[in-house]
């Protein structure tokens, strides 16, 4: 099982035009072959002192049953539009891909 965290940092005052783009493509992205698991996060504010909070920022979590399946959903034509609807609401894009230990 591959793991993959994205952290996404988007312009100021547009999280919420991303959310709605985002969320409007995540049960295209469900029915993909090999996604186990696909979903917006948002920082929750709770005081522990090493919690890194960014207000701009939007995280996604997945799983996929396989390296392959991911590569695949990136070349999907849902994944492509999704990615021109948001390139100038979103400023910045880190990734994370990640298997168990």
């Amino acid at each position: 099982m591959i793991n993959v965290i994205a952290s996404i940092t988007v312009k100021e005052g547009r999280k919420s035009d991303f959310l709605k783009i985002f969320k409007a493509n995540v049960p295209a992205v469900r029915k993909e072959k090999g996604c186990i698991e696909y979903f917006p996060s948002l920082d929750l504010k709770t005081g522990i002192p090493v919690q890194e909070l960014n207000p701009r920022n939007v995280t996604i979590i997945e799983k996929w049953e396989s390296l392959e399946a991911l590569k695949a959903h990136l070349k999907t034509p849902h994944m492509l539009d999704y990615k021109e609807k948001v390139k100038d609401i979103v400023e910045s894009v880190s990734l994370k891909v990640l298997e168990e230990a």
